[in-house]
């Protein structure tokens, strides 16, 4: 198991979004693939991004101010205004760049197998793109992790 590596388990058919891919065509791409997120990529191949069913869903949530205390005359927020107003700007998007995560953890094609469970774990990621310098090449998922892990 020590020497199994990303390219050893990722999925090399990847199925992929644009930044200027509409929300409902994302919808029906995780609908048509069973799949629950997708890397979005530049026109080099290049991961900007990452979408999942849960950004979708946040779009139907509803949405609550933050809740506040006043004191002595000042407004103090119990929760982040700044939160709020990307939860706001999220259900009020209609491209998928308005929505996705452009903080995106990758690994290299030959990161082993140990090192993408710990970024998993420790970054709480479902997906991880996986690149070959900066190019996508791949995705794997928790799944493929558990499955490599059971072939031993």
């Amino acid at each position: 198991m020590n020497d199994i590596t990303a390219s050893d388990i990722m999925t090399s058919a990847v199925a992929t979004v644009r930044e200027d891919s509409s929300v409902q065509d994302l919808a029906k791409l995780l609908t048509r693939k069973k799949i629950s997120g997708a890397p979005v990529i530049d026109d080099e191949n290049r991961v900007v991004g990452i979408v999942s069913e849960g950004d979708l869903v946040s779009q139907d949530a509803d949405i609550h101010f933050p809740h506040y205390i006043e004191l002595l005359g000042n407004i103090i927020y119990l929760e982040s205004v700044k939160k709020y107003e990307e939860r706001l700007e999220k259900a009020a998007a209609s491209l998928v760049g308005e929505i996705m995560t452009t903080d995106v953890v990758t690994v290299q094609k030959d990161a082993p197998l140990h090192e993408i469970a710990t970024v998993m774990t420790e970054k709480k990621v479902n997906r991880l793109p996986v690149v070959d310098g900066d190019i996508l090449v791949g995705i794997i998922t928790r799944g493929d992790v558990v499955r490599a892990m059971a072939k031993g």
